[in-house]
């Protein structure tokens, strides 16, 4: 099995999440499953489908998280150091275009959210992050065409 990196805090967030399904969902839908096969007849019985339908769910979530957290491999932000990207770099970068200002956490696909500016290793702007250093120009494909970046700090948090 391959071995995929991700940040401490993801890991956590994994392991709090896989808790969270063990110790709680996994109860309640069990108990939910009990009282809808005491309803009688489970053919015609909408609620025991749909609390099958959630374990169903809630089991195969369970499995993917346990099979992540085993391959994971855990990386110390904090620990890493230096000026040019790779994993687990905070990068702001500058629109050569509008002249914005926007700034990435380079992380693994797992924890990825852009919303958070979390960006996956494996997203076209952190591919074309990789390697360079302060005051490099990266080009990315977007579907808006070519975007024109300026790398204006790179720091590990």
């Amino acid at each position: 099995m391959e071995r995929f990196p991700i940040t401490a805090e993801g890991f956590a967030r994994m392991e709090v999440e896989l808790k969270h399904l063990k110790s709680v969902e996994r109860p309640e839908i069990i108990k939910a499953i009990a009282e809808a096969r005491a309803h009688g007849d489970l053919s015609e019985n909408a609620e025991y489908s749909a609390a099958k339908e959630k374990q169903s769910f809630i089991e195969g979530r369970i499995q993917d998280l346990e099979a992540r957290v085993s391959r994971a491999e855990i990386i110390d932000v904090a620990a890493l150091s230096g000026d040019t990207v790779k994993f687990g770099a905070t990068v702001k970068l500058i629109d050569e275009d509008t002249e914005d200002a926007v700034t990435y956490q380079i992380v693994g696909e797992y924890e990825a959210d852009l919303k958070q500016g979390k960006l996956a290793l494996n997203a076209p702007i952190a591919r074309a992050l990789i390697g360079k250093s302060v005051g490099d120009r990266i080009e990315v494909n977007t579907p808006k065409g070519v975007k024109y970046y300026e790398i204006e700090t790179v720091s590990f948090r």
